[in-house]
């Protein structure tokens, strides 16, 4: 798939896409002078930032207001995919994380981030790639996270349904590349969005050079895709670290894990 941006009727969907790495996607690309059709579960909030698209790059957003961790929220988006104007390239970035253990969760709860995470991923990338493969154009992209490469949050399932992702978005890549379709996990580490502040994680014992920029991150992932990497680490620091997960000893990763907001003492049980 060209990224070159003198192609006027490329279309990109992104889920998640009012704040973060995917209103960093919608500024990029709008700028880059790709359409855009906008999804996210605040219908204020997206019709704000459909209109500061408009404002500063002169063309209008459609915008999808859909809760993805609903099955009708899920069946909008798709029908969107395979009934509208063509897109041509998928943002899957709409994504949770719970701050409580998993000994202390609820059924409900887990089932939620599973239906956004992993459920909704699924279903909107079989929509694209349906559609893709048959013009033989196109390419998705998955927002994962660093995360999923280990156990670093234990207790949580946040990290088990990003290392789905991931594999997921591999798989079938390998499948959609003879067709001329790309699929991509974009694995960042941590990054400066509402994301831990919606999820009521306190993230102030975070050191300062551990985070990265959403507009970093955003221009790395287009970069790779370019490249037809199938999966995208920004940042050299990062891209250590997932090395080290991946071929450390699985004792000596758990042992060295800091993100304690999953762990649950013994009196708490």
């Amino acid at each position: 798939m060209s990224l070159d941006p003198t192609t006027a009727e490329r279309r990109a969907l992104i889920t998640g896409a009012t704040a973060g790495i995917g209103a960093a996607f919608a500024r990029r690309l709008a700028a880059d002078g790709w359409r855009l059709v906008l999804v996210a579960r605040d219908g204020a909030r997206l019709a704000e930032m459909a209109g500061a698209v408009s404002a500063t790059h002169g063309r209008a957003a459609e915008t999808i207001a859909a809760d993805l961790s609903t099955d009708d929220g899920c069946a909008i988006v798709e029908r969107r995919l395979t009934d509208g104007s063509p897109v041509h390239l998928l943002v899957n970035n709409a994504g949770i994380s719970l701050n409580k253990p998993f000994l202390r969760s609820t059924a409900e709860d887990e089932a939620r981030l599973l239906r956004l995470n992993v459920h909704a991923v699924m279903r909107l990338t079989l929509a694209a790639l349906r559609q893709m493969t048959e013009r033989r154009n196109g390419a998705v992209i998955n927002v994962s996270s660093v995360a999923g490469f280990g156990t670093t949050m234990p207790g949580s399932t946040y990290s088990a349904s990003k290392a789905w992702v991931t594999n997921f978005s591999e798989s079938v890549g390998l499948s959609a590349r003879p067709f001329g379709v790309r699929v991509m996990a974009l694995c960042p580490g941590y990054t400066r969005t509402e994301f831990h502040q919606r999820a009521g994680i306190n993230m102030s014992k975070t050191p300062e050079w551990m985070w990265l920029r959403a507009e970093d991150v955003v221009d790395e992932a287009l970069r790779d895709l370019g490249k037809g990497k199938m999966v995208s680490v920004p940042a050299w620091k990062y891209k250590v670290a997932v090395a080290g997960m991946r071929h450390a000893p699985r004792r000596l990763v758990q042992l060295v894990a800091r993100d304690t907001r999953g762990r649950i003492g013994r009196d708490e049980h």
